[in-house]
C-alpha cells in the first residue's frame, strides 16, 4: 500500500525478501568477478580520487564484494575506516590496516562479521570520512537506498548530518539492485552515486 507516495514497512520487507533471494542464488565465481568490477569503476569516481578518508565496509556473504577496493583504497594512501558493530546496533569504527587486520566477530545469532581488530576511534569517526561507502539492497532513480533494516547506517547517516559533515554517499550493489522505485520513510536520505559492476550512476540531489 502506498500512503503520500510513501510505501510502508510490509513493502520494504517483503522487497528485501526478494532481493535476497536472488543475491542466495549468485554463484561465488560471479559475486567474485562483480567485486573486480566494482573495486575498478569505483576508483574511477572523483570524489574517491580526492578522498584523504573514506568510510567503507567488510562485505560477507552473496553481498557486492569489497575487498579489491578495499586494498586499493590502502595502496593509494587512502585512510579507510571499517565499521564494528555495537550492542544497540550502532557503529564504532576502526583504521583498515590490510586483510591480517580484520578479525571475525559473530554477534548473537547473526552471521560472523569481519571487523577491524585494532584501536577503536569512536562511532564519531565516521564525520571525518570525505565518502562514506554504504551496503545496501537496492537504490532507485532518485538515489533512494534500500537498506537491510537494522538501522546501523540510518544512524550513521543521522550522526553525519548532526555534525554537519557532508561526504559523497556511495552505494554498492549489483546492476539488477537499481530499480524504478524503492519505499521511503521521512527519514531516509538520497545518495550521491551507486556503482555496479557495470559502471557509475550519479543522482541529483535537491
Amino acid at each position: 500500500m502506498e500512503h503520500d507516495g510513501r510505501m510502508d514497512e510490509p513493502d520494504k520487507r517483503a522487497l528485501r525478501r526478494e532481493l535476497l533471494a536472488v543475491r542466495r542464488g549468485l554463484p561465488k565465481d560471479d559475486v567474485r568477478a562483480a567485486g573486480l568490477a566494482l573495486a575498478r569503476h569505483a576508483l574511477e569516481l572523483p570524489e574517491l580520487a580526492r578522498a584523504r578518508t573514506v568510510a567503507a565496509y567488510v562485505s560477507v556473504g552473496s553481498e557486492p564484494g569489497t575487498p579489491a577496493l578495499l586494498d586499493a583504497l590502502r595502496a593509494r594512501g587512502v585512510r579507510v575506516l571499517l565499521p564494528a558493530l555495537l550492542a544497540d546496533d550502532d557503529l564504532d569504527w576502526g583504521a583498515y590496516a590490510g586483510p591480517d587486520s580484520l578479525a571475525p566477530v559473530r554477534h548473537g545469532g547473526r552471521m560472523s562479521l569481519l571487523e577491524p581488530s585494532g584501536k577503536r576511534l569512536g562511532p564519531d569517526a565516521v564525520t571525518a570520512a570525505d565518502v562514506v561507502l554504504l551496503p545496501g539492497l537496492a537504490v532507485d532513480a532518485r538515489g533512494m537506498r534500500l537498506g537491510r533494516g537494522g538501522g546501523s547506517y540510518d544512524r550513521v547517516l543521522a550522526r553525519l548530518e548532526r555534525a554537519g559533515a557532508r561526504p559523497s554517499l556511495v552505494v554498492l550493489l549489483y546492476d539488477g539492485e537499481v530499480v524504478a522505485r524503492v519505499p521511503v520513510e521521512a527519514h531516509d536520505k538520497p545518495v550521491h552515486a551507486v556503482v555496479t559492476p557495470s559502471g557509475i550512476r550519479r543522482f541529483p540531489l535537491t
